[in-house]
């Protein structure tokens, strides 16, 4: 049974709050990747909420932490999107689960952006097949983006992120382009859409022409094998619509299993990416400046705790 009078948030907590409004009132919205870490516990999510018979729930916490989660940030990243086509009373269970100011970014199913299958036991016997859904407009539309329409006011953003695809699977990058392109002119009206790639020889003028024709953002993130924030920012070309689309993931050149190694249980920065944090800085200001609209979503496996690196940016 939760107490009479819960806690009083930490201080951090109600500063950070006051940052991201502000913010947020100038069209910068800084957000997390998802949102169901009990490393934030104490310093986000109030202990109190979660407990039953005097212990922490994780069944609890997890069903109901969006709702605190969302009396700090004004958006969130939904990664979950990512490994299926969430079923329409899961969408309504989730917009219900959080009040209507707070904005969401989805990521689009792979089953729409990976064109082989990886040779992973997670995809166990299509695991190095052709993915005959792979840019299936028809199929995203009737799958993701229709089920989702009854909700799109709270939809920032839709993302399709594209993983490194292996050698051979595009010669060049024209023939990646051509299929986006093809892809992109079928999508339906209402949504904002972004791209993610993780091929950094994709990254010219070919691409960001095609997505600027489309109106659609190339997302900046940082990954292993991209350049970094900064880098991708000081592109030629690289702002491609009215809206930014950041992503911080990873310190290029490391891992994402050795991040996961590293930071868990993601209760702190454990180690401070000064290039990402500048990059932030200077994309928020460049969206303040020009009077649009920009989403920032920070991974705990940048730094090792998300909201305290959102906090020293806006600091």
């Amino acid at each position: 049974m939760l107490p009479l009078f819960p806690a009083e948030p930490p201080a951090f907590r109600t500063e950070l709050a006051a940052k991201l409004r502000r913010a947020a009132a100038a069209g910068v919205w800084f957000g997390t990747s998802s949102w169901k870490y009990p490393g934030w516990v104490g310093q986000i999510y109030t202990e109190e909420r979660y407990l039953t018979r005097g212990r922490f729930s994780q069944r609890r916490f997890e069903d109901s932490c969006l709702a605190e989660y969302a009396e700090v940030f004004p958006i969130v990243c939904g990664d979950f999107s990512f490994y299926q086509f969430p079923a329409p009373n899961y969408w309504e269970k989730l917009f219900a689960a959080a009040p209507a100011p707070l904005q969401f970014a989805f990521k689009v199913p792979e089953e729409i952006t990976v064109r082989q299958w990886p040779r992973h036991a997670r995809y166990g016997p299509r695991a190095g097949l052709t993915n005959a859904s792979f840019l299936d407009a028809e199929a995203f539309t009737a799958l993701f983006a229709e089920p989702l329409t009854p909700y799109r006011e709270r939809v920032a953003v839709l993302i399709f992120e594209f993983g490194a695809f292996p050698r051979g699977a595009y010669e060049r990058e024209e023939d990646f382009v051509m299929d986006l392109d093809h892809f992109l002119g079928r999508l339906p009206a209402g949504f904002r859409y972004a791209v993610e790639i993780r091929n950094p020889e994709f990254l010219g003028h070919l691409y960001l022409s095609a997505l600027a024709d489309r109106r659609v953002a190339h997302v900046l993130n940082a990954w292993t094998r991209m350049p970094t924030l900064g880098e991708q920012a000081a592109t030629p070309g690289i702002f491609t619509t009215d809206f930014t689309v950041v992503r911080a993931l990873l310190r290029q050149g490391r891992a994402y299993e050795q991040a996961v190694e590293m930071f868990q249980p993601y209760t702190a920065v454990r180690d401070p990416n000064p290039e990402a944090r500048q990059a932030l800085k200077m994309l928020a200001a460049r969206t303040r400046e020009w009077g649009e609209r920009g989403f920032f979503f920070v991974n705990n496996r940048l730094e090792g705790n998300a909201p305290s690196t959102i906090g020293a940016v806006l600091d």
